[in-house]
């Protein structure tokens, strides 16, 4: 009998008794793994650091788990984890280096952990309140696909010549032990940035990110870039992941054993573009978030508001090397 691919969407089941890959029924409440990886937490020391759910709520990071039967943890996942693990710790050259497939697994399965528990506190805050779980179906679809391909982890699952992702990853001057992570579950958009890269994935636009991006990403090039401007490129990432429009569709072949999925057109019949109009005050907002750590303010950085500050690209729309910054890590 061909695999079978499982979705906890059909019937909406995310309690902890279920392994959250497979569908399997636990044997013990403590086959578990950690959202976070305990590689990562305890190398930047982020067990007991507060970590806030869209509901408002605070945990800590080692308070984010996923039920998982420990068959599947040591097969499938901790081999992944350990590779993962090598290259961070080694830094840009080695992380250059993996499979961009790995990447895209090892990101989704961290930003499907921040899902799972999500909807967890959701259906309980809601349950508490006398109400059903209401989600919208556009989001449930994007989270089932990611949940689809993370199946490649345990199943024969293909991707039939795309990549479901947009995946960029520079050399970056950080400071040392520096944990620059962020996520944002409704658009499915990863960024990290530790050791001496940043590493930004969209991971359900079928590239669409990338190619948006592309003029920009071909003045970078290879050059080593100062933490500002990596935070730059950061917000135009996860502004652009806000602005694209489409739903990715996926057409699924069982062939012999193998699970292949093809991607449809993200163009479909719309003559509508695959991004909304670009507003340069919504991403100057966007931009100020990720330049807190410099203090910049909206006024500042949209003072032309037909081009917003940069420190990407100067007036001619050339690159600025980044040693050239007289700017703080």
């Amino acid at each position: 009998m061909p695999a079978q691919i499982y979705s906890p969407f059909t019937s909406f089941n995310f309690s902890n008794n279920k392994c959250f890959l497979t569908g399997q029924n636990l044997n013990s409440p403590e086959e578990q793994i950690q959202v976070f990886p305990q590689w990562l937490m305890s190398r930047y020391e982020l067990e007991d650091k507060p970590f806030k759910l869209l509901d408002e709520s605070m945990a800590t990071y080692k308070d984010l788990k996923l039920p998982c039967t420990a068959e599947v943890n040591e097969r499938c996942l901790e081999p992944l984890e350990n590779e993962i693990a090598a290259a961070f710790d080694t830094g840009y050259e080695a992380v250059k280096a993996l499979d961009e497939d790995k990447l895209f697994l090892w990101a989704g399965k961290l930003l499907y952990g921040i899902i799972f528990n999500e909807i967890q506190a959701g259906i309980k805050l809601q349950h508490s309140q006398g109400e059903e779980f209401n989600i919208s179906q556009s989001i449930i679809h994007k989270f089932n696909n990611l949940h689809m391909m993370l199946q490649s982890l345990n199943l024969p699952v293909e991707f039939d010549g795309f990549k479901p992702y947009s995946l960029v990853l520079f050399k970056v001057d950080n400071a040392e032990n520096v944990f620059g992570y962020r996520d944002e579950i409704n658009t499915l958009t990863f960024s990290l940035r530790i050791k001496d890269f940043g590493l930004i994935l969209c991971l359900q636009d079928n590239g669409a990110n990338a190619r948006y991006h592309k003029e920009a990403l071909d003045k970078i090039g290879d050059h080593v870039l100062h933490p500002i401007q990596f935070e730059e490129l950061n917000a135009r990432f996860f502004y652009s992941a806000y602005l694209f429009n489409r739903l990715p569709e996926y057409d699924i072949f069982h062939i012999g054993d193998t699970i292949s999925l093809e991607a449809l057109p993200l163009r479909g019949t719309s003559s509508k573009p695959l991004f909304d109009e670009w507003m340069n005050k919504t991403y100057g907002q966007v931009l100020e978030n990720f330049w807190k750590n410099w203090g910049f303010l909206l006024l500042e950085i949209i003072k032309n508001p037909e081009k917003p500050m940069s420190f990407l690209f100067n007036a001619d729309g050339d690159f600025i090397n980044g040693q050239d910054l007289k700017l703080p890590l």
